[in-house]
């Protein structure tokens, strides 16, 4: 399922204003960068000093925060042509192809692969991944790289060692599949532990979590058929998928609200000892570090609810970076870039922020739960690197359907029938509107 990270919001331009630094940080910049990560604000101010007294070239970021005011900014600036020479693009892959075709980023492909590939071959493949567009894709947007990773991310599920020795558990040995998975909870829930939580409030949480299941319940070549219209959501491994949210809520898996919750609720909850486990992203180890730094807790894949297939989680790229094609600095950016995701400067990043970092090499002085996420890069999957997406309007009715399974509104049988109606309907819209085109011509 395609994975919506941002709800976007409309502001005014002068309340974006305020949101950033001021404007002479713009006049006096050699290279500009725009970007919206509010935990590496420091150490990215520390990395433009280095590279200043390095080289004398002025780097200044510019934070704009939160996200959907971010989102704003550089939608507006792009309809100007006043982007700056790096900026960093949070949206679906549809609107990264429009940027691409309108011109507003730089085909970065032949700098990553000069010298035989040197700068590629430092990111994890990944990583790499979601800022790629493939031959004859989609969007009719020219095969490439166009964007640089920063760092790199997966999602993932957390157990606390303390509550599973609390209810008897082994904290050395976490559930593989779902059915021990069950059996944990009944043994947290008879110790009045609460099992899971997450921030299910954000439809995107729930989204990654079945897109995990879907891929682990019936493949990823089913789940493409499925985007593609060839195998309905009434099959029974779609109901399978949405009987998992059933069972969940008939066997008390889940910690109370859940549904309703945002992330960071969620996630001051598990660092607080009030849930056993957490679905959350390795993100969360600089998140909980400072919520509670004496949480003892570690990763696992979520646990496999069919043998069938493997469990490939969400994941890929976390930040990227952009070259602005527009920009009359555009080779001084991309030797900065070039800099910035050097094993120096990226060790820096992983030590000061605890995201991982998108060069392979640069996985030392990472935290022992850090380097658990790290070591399932290699099982990740993202919507961005399938060949093709699904309706925005189908995975929205898909994850407000399974927060009506979780609080009992709605059977997994009426919801796939549901969705189903919503994807024919999307389907014939489409066919109909290439009709015309052709007709058009």
């Amino acid at each position: 399922m395609r994975v919506s990270l941002i709800i976007f919001v409309t502001f005014s331009f002068l309340t974006l204003g305020l949101l950033g630094c001021g404007g002479d940080i713009e006049r006096n910049a050699d290279v500009l960068v725009w970007h919206w990560m509010t935990d590496r604000e420091d150490a990215f101010q520390e990395l433009a000093d280095r590279y200043n007294k390095e080289t004398g070239i002025k780097v200044s970021f510019e934070l704009y925060a939160p996200s959907d005011a971010y989102t704003q900014k550089v939608r507006a600036s792009a309809q100007t042509t006043t982007l700056p020479d790096i900026y960093g693009l949070l949206a679906e892959k549809r609107d990264f192809a429009a940027f691409v075709k309108a011109g507003h980023i730089a085909d970065l492909t032949g700098y990553m692969k000069d010298k035989n590939g040197r700068w590629e071959s430092v990111f994890f493949k990944k990583a790499l991944e979601v800022n790629l567009f493939l031959p004859d894709n989609q969007w009719g947007v020219e095969p490439g790289i166009y964007g640089v990773p920063i760092d790199v991310t997966n999602i993932q599920m957390l157990y606390n060692k303390t509550l599973f020795k609390k209810a008897g558990l082994d904290p050395e040995d976490p559930p593989d599949n779902w059915e021990e998975f069950l059996e944990a909870i009944r043994a947290l829930n008879e110790a009045g532990i609460p099992g899971l939580v997450s921030g299910w409030g954000e439809i995107w949480m729930i989204d990654c979590f079945a897109s995990n299941y879907a891929m682990n319940i019936m493949g990823k070549d089913k789940v493409i058929a499925t985007i593609r219209g060839e195998v309905p959501y009434t099959d029974p491994d779609w109901i399978r998928l949405f009987g998992l949210f059933k069972e969940m809520a008939d066997e008390e898996v889940l910690a109370p609200g859940v549904v309703t919750m945002v992330n960071k609720t969620a996630e001051q909850t598990f660092a607080n000892g009030r849930a056993a486990f957490a679905f959350n992203g390795s993100w969360c180890v600089n998140v909980y570090k400072g919520m509670n730094p004496n949480l003892d807790y570690a990763a696992i894949l979520p646990p496999r609810a069919s043998a069938k297939n493997p469990m490939i989680i969400w994941g890929g790229a976390g930040g990227s970076f952009l070259v602005n094609e527009n920009s009359k600095k555009k080779e001084m950016a991309v030797n900065f870039l070039k800099w910035l995701t050097a094993k120096p400067q990226q060790v820096f990043l992983a030590e000061e922020t605890s995201n991982l970092p998108s060069n392979k090499h640069s996985l030392v002085n990472i935290p022992p739960i850090l380097r658990q996420f790290a070591d399932d890069m290699d099982k990740t999957t993202h919507p961005d690197v399938l060949p093709v997406n699904e309706y925005s309007q189908v995975i929205e009715f898909f994850n407000k359907g399974i927060q009506s399974i979780i609080i009992g509104e709605e059977t997994p049988e009426d919801i796939a029938k549901k969705v189903q109606e919503i994807k024919e309907r999307r389907l014939a819209w489409t066919k109909r509107r290439e009709k015309m085109r052709r007709e058009a011509r």
